[in-house]
């Protein structure tokens, strides 16, 4: 059999941990995503055809936006779920390194990144560039697949046992459903008289615009935007 060429040994450790590890929560992260958007097809699903026979008019909806981002639509709010491609690591003053759990094996700290953003409908579907949306969350997924979430209210405190929490579908279930709810509670308020009653030509004809959209015939209501920024809400 004959003998390998010789390397360097040091970047061939590298390789075979940490680059390898990186993979590995690459793959993790990739089929975590998968599962994520099966959970969100059928959440929406399930509230769609029961909502149906309340009120019509409130429709929930899902969409893939390509591969790495998916959307589920209900009434006045769009939550997107996006996956990034890269494996991360905290700093070393973050309180995850304090954990037993990953100073028994520092690979534990790399990371695969699930965003999950809050947008109002219309931002999306009449393509309003100007609007903002809100970062309610990140879900951090390991080699382990153990994760942890971090974001707004109840996704500071519900999933933050690394050690502990592995993925699954109950877990999914509940980030998808904990930030629904996050979002119909985030209510929108009128900004103050004093700081609207004045309004430049320039927004005067976006206002215009929007208003023609909505009456063009055959346009419907399903999400086709490919803008990702919409509104601030007050």
């Amino acid at each position: 059999m004959p003998s390998l060429p010789a390397c360097n040994h040091k970047i061939l450790e590298a390789l075979s941990t940490k680059s390898s590890t990186k993979q590995l929560v690459a793959r993790h992260n990739q089929a975590a995503f998968g599962e994520l958007k099966q959970m969100l097809q059928t959440v929406a699903e399930e509230l769609n055809s029961n909502i149906c026979t309340i009120d019509k008019s409130v429709v929930v909806e899902y969409t893939e936006r390509g591969e790495r981002e998916a959307m589920i639509r209900f009434s006045g709010d769009v939550l997107i779920f996006h996956q990034l491609t890269n494996a991360y690591t905290v700093d070393d003053r973050h309180e995850l390194r304090k954990l037993s759990y990953i100073k028994e094996d520092p690979l534990r700290a790399f990371f695969g990144v699930i965003n999950f953003y809050n947008f109002l409908n219309d931002s999306l579907l009449y393509n309003r560039l100007s609007d903002v949306g809100h970062l309610l969350g990140r879900i951090w997924i390991n080699k382990d697949r153990h994760f942890f979430v971090e974001g707004k209210r109840q996704f500071s405190f519900l999933y933050n046992d690394l050690s502990r929490d592995v993925l699954d579908a109950d877990k999914l279930r509940g980030i998808v459903e904990n930030a629904m709810g996050y979002a119909i509670d985030y209510d929108l308020t009128a900004p103050p008289f004093a700081d609207v009653r004045e309004l430049t030509v320039f927004q005067m004809q976006n206002i215009s615009q929007e208003l023609r959209v909505r009456k063009s015939p055959g346009l419907g209501y399903r999400i086709h935007a490919q803008s990702q920024e919409p509104e601030t809400r007050a």
